[in-house]
């Protein structure tokens, strides 16, 4: 079954066939009618013919900075199925918490014609994505890109390093160590450079250090600041991926959390309530985010209304993993306000 014998069952021009069949300058009543032909007469269209005629593969490439991390795991489910649900495949990647490697898979994937670019950047001012943005919708998750023109989901970061800091500060913590997967090649991420700017504001002592995305790489990390002198009270980290490191580690050092060790983390996966205790988290609401990141890169691929910037908000999630230092006074919850 060819598109022409599909026209003439249908009484349509093959042009006509081929718009319907696409959604596009034709009536519903047309699409279905020629639709539900091609589903009576097993035509099937030709994937490649129609990248070569359309100039489009149907493809859009995600890019992850760690797959390695729970909730960058979730992310790449909901937006591949998001993107099926709007008629393309995602081509996901792991970038493997390597600057270099993601440079390297993104131009791959512009090699590859992918129609667009969902990306959760490990070097958000890196040139390479206001090259890519020059040939395709290029949509980042969590920061913004340096000079892409199109839409951008960014999270408000300082928001959640506030209400994460100020939780645990309002508790009664005042030496406070921080686990972020930021690496030294991008120091000036504003998350961590927020970091800095609350403590002081607070007046609490933070012990920034870097972890590994992995739930294994953080256990080492954070065995390495808990075994410092003096020890923080409380860890606050940049996923709850490294929170759940931070538990096996306050478990092989003999420390009870929250009883000896107050544990925060920063994107709410599913099992963070599972944890025993349940882990205090930051939520950014990951359905909306990756529903977000597909309606701006689809609107870019179809020629829609200019990309804009979806900024999400924060809510904190108190549980059971964080507490009042031992030896602190009675906490007064007017101080979390």
């Amino acid at each position: 079954m060819t598109i022409r014998e599909l026209a003439r069952a249908t009484g349509l021009s093959p042009a006509a066939v081929s718009y319907a069949l696409r959604g596009m300058h034709t009536s519903a009543e047309t699409q279905r009618r020629v639709r539900r032909a091609a589903a009576e007469l097993g035509y099937r269209a030709d994937p490649i013919a129609r990248a070569l005629a359309s100039g489009r593969t149907g493809t859009v490439g995600v890019l992850c900075g760690s797959l390695e991390d729970h909730w960058q795991q979730d992310l790449a489910v909901r937006v591949g199925r998001a993107l099926l649900d709007g008629g393309r495949y995602a081509i996901i990647l792991d970038a493997a918490g390597d600057p270099g490697r993601e440079e390297a898979m993104a131009r791959r994937l512009r090699e590859q014609q992918v129609d667009g670019l969902i990306v959760q950047a490990l070097d958000p001012a890196a040139p390479l994505w206001a090259e890519l943005a020059e040939a395709v919708p290029v949509v980042p998750i969590g920061d913004a890109l340096a000079g892409n023109p199109h839409g951008e989901v960014v999270f408000d970061n300082r928001r959640g390093v506030t209400l994460a800091l100020e939780h645990l500060h309002g508790l009664g913590h005042r030496r406070i160590g921080v686990l972020t997967t930021t690496l030294a090649s991008t120091p000036d991420r504003p998350a961590d450079v927020h970091v800095h700017a609350e403590a002081a504001r607070l007046g609490i002592t933070v012990e920034v250090a870097v972890s590994g995305a992995s739930r294994v790489e953080a256990a080492v990390s954070a065995e390495a600041l808990l075994t410092g002198s003096p020890r923080p009270t409380a860890v606050f980290c940049f996923s709850d991926s490294i929170a759940y490191g931070v538990y096996d580690a306050a478990r092989a050092l003999g420390l009870r959390v929250p009883t000896d060790l107050s544990v925060c983390g920063y994107d709410a996966h599913a099992l963070s309530d599972l944890l025993a205790p349940p882990l205090t988290t930051v939520d950014w609401r990951l359905a909306e985010v990756a529903a977000d990141a597909v309606g701006l890169v689809l609107a870019g691929i179809d020629g829609g209304p200019p990309g804009r910037r979806v900024v999400r908000e924060p809510a904190l999630i108190p549980r059971a993993s964080t507490a009042p230092p031992a030896g602190a006074g009675p906490h007064d919850d007017r101080m979390d306000q």
